[in-house]
């Protein structure tokens, strides 16, 4: 289940690329016509920017023993939800192909959890988990070479994430699921620059999954102790505007 999961993540990012690209190549203008912009921004040893994203969040699911013992909790499953992030960029030179980049953000997600019971009649919750991350990632841009003010790049990397808005303390938490407030995982993606005269607008694609179990298990709160597993999942588009 979950290769099936993160082949559908890696085929909705090429799928977005694919698309993009069209899109790009035809609204390019003729290169005879193109003047360069900032072309002494290739040499720049750092450069910074900001960024605005939206994101699609949910978690993988992993059910405990229980689940399949209980007879009241017949369905327990992740629901995908939307948000968005607001960051800063930071990026230095490392060679003609290479930069090593810092793009901290805040992250407004909801991983919400939906379960189908049936106690004397059958009802329906959905358990919301509300999080504000501070996202650290760490990565590395391998760059094409310009297409006059055109450029290609993928992205790959780490992050660390801190949930400011964690339930993992929660006294009163019967009816809760609880989430840790730290995270690690991986990033990959793909983006585009294009360079104007004053700055460069450069949207880009980007899965960002958590490798770590978030859950906080206790076998005394009904919901929770159905489930074994959660980690952190999120596609996102971004727009990077740099210096």
């Amino acid at each position: 289940m979950q290769n099936t999961h993160i082949r559908h993540q890696f085929r909705l990012l090429r799928y977005s690329i694919v698309v993009f690209l069209i899109l790009c190549k035809s609204l390019a203008p003729a290169k005879a016509q193109q003047i360069i912009h900032m072309q002494e921004h290739d040499q720049k040893l750092f450069y910074f920017g900001i960024t605005l994203a939206a994101n699609q969040s949910n978690f993988k699911l992993s059910h405990s023993d229980l689940f399949l013992k209980t007879d009241t909790i017949m369905v327990a499953e992740p629901l995908k939800t939307v948000g968005f992030n607001l960051g800063l960029l930071a990026n230095m030179r490392l060679n003609r192909r290479f930069d090593l980049r810092f793009n901290p953000q805040l992250v407004f997600a909801n991983k919400d959890l939906y379960y189908k019971e049936q106690y004397q009649a059958e009802t329906e919750t959905t358990k919301k988990i509300e999080s504000i991350l501070v996202s650290f990632p760490i990565q590395l841009k391998f760059k094409s070479d310009r297409f006059g003010n055109f450029r290609v790049y993928t992205i790959t990397g780490l992050k660390f994430d801190y949930d400011l808005a964690s339930n993992g303390r929660a006294r009163r938490a019967e009816d809760l699921v609880k989430v840790k407030n730290s995270d690690y995982g991986y990033e990959i993606g793909a983006g585009f620059e294009f360079y104007f005269p004053n700055f460069i607008f450069a949207p880009e694609f980007k899965i960002s999954n958590g490798i770590g179990n978030v859950h906080v298990k206790d076998k005394n709160l009904r919901y929770s102790n159905v489930v074994e597993q959660l980690q952190s999942r999120m596609i996102v588009f971004s727009i990077h505007l740099e210096g």
